[in-house]
């Protein structure tokens, strides 16, 4: 039987939410055995970029990181985002560390090739140091990483934290019971984004299709199922997504790949 591992990724409206953030803080360092913590920030780098005069741009869900960006997400993610998250871990007794994917060579990635549109400096995962990670929950660490990781060459890169959440979990399938949890500001994914009522609670690839398709789900929820269900074909044992309260009552949108779900 494998040990369980729990990978929690955070973004959205609860990084700006001190009260929330909070609560969801210490539900994570409140689950049991070994645990690491992806992040994201995108919003605050936006308005930490706009102050600067570096208008954001966006596709399908994607920043576009031309060398400015790059200067404000690495600022943004790896320094105040990261230590805010790390310091209020540590305040609940959770040993935590955070992290970048360059360090300990943790997350190596290259550059996106451009093909129908330039993202400019955003990598895709190339690969995972397990032993690196490994280590660090063996020393009894919590990893915290924020959504940058590098070339192996000296260039940073910005990398979608849903996408390492991901990649975290297909790595560490192989040793662990890697269950993935996306949390963000909403209680599941829902067939009305006004209605938090209308949660889908069982989720297959052909609903999500269909679900696409009505334009039910769109923008930066595209890119977060995919790589959910990336996870789950991969090896992950359960990916769930919602908000703290959901999750912590097994009521959030649970990804299957069969349609006879559960009652």
């Amino acid at each position: 039987m494998k040990e369980p591992l729990h990978l929690f990724k955070i973004g959205g409206a609860v990084l700006e939410d001190y009260e929330e953030l909070e609560e969801t803080l210490a539900f994570f360092s409140n689950l049991p055995g070994r645990k690491l913590l992806v992040h994201g920030g995108g919003r605050r780098a936006s308005r930490m970029g706009r102050q600067l005069g570096i208008e954001p741009r966006m596709h399908e869900g994607r920043r576009i990181t031309d060398a400015a960006t790059l200067e404000v997400v690495v600022m943004v993610y790896a320094g105040l985002e990261n230590k805010r998250i790390v310091s209020g871990l540590q305040a609940m007794g959770c040993n935590a560390i955070g992290l970048s994917g360059a360090d300990g060579n943790a997350i190596l990635a290259e550059k996106r090739p451009v093909k129908d549109i330039d993202y400019g400096f955003v990598g895709d995962v190339k690969a995972v140091n397990t032993e690196s990670l490994d280590a660090l929950l063996n020393a009894g660490l919590t990893p915290v990483y924020c959504a940058i990781t590098h070339d192996g060459k000296g260039q940073l890169l910005n990398t979608n934290a849903d996408t390492i959440a991901a990649e975290l979990a297909i790595a560490l399938a192989g040793k662990y019971q890697a269950n993935l949890y996306y949390c963000f500001e909403k209680p599941g994914v829902m067939e009305n984004v006004n209605d938090p009522g209308s949660v889908i609670r069982y989720l297959d690839p052909e609903l999500y299709a269909a679900y696409r398709e009505q334009g039910a789900i769109a923008e930066g929820m595209i890119p977060k199922l995919d790589n959910a269900f990336r996870a789950l074909k991969a090896g992950a044992a359960s990916v769930q997504a919602g908000d703290r309260k959901a999750l912590a009552l097994g009521k959030a949108t649970q990804l299957v790949w069969t349609t006879e779900f559960p009652e």
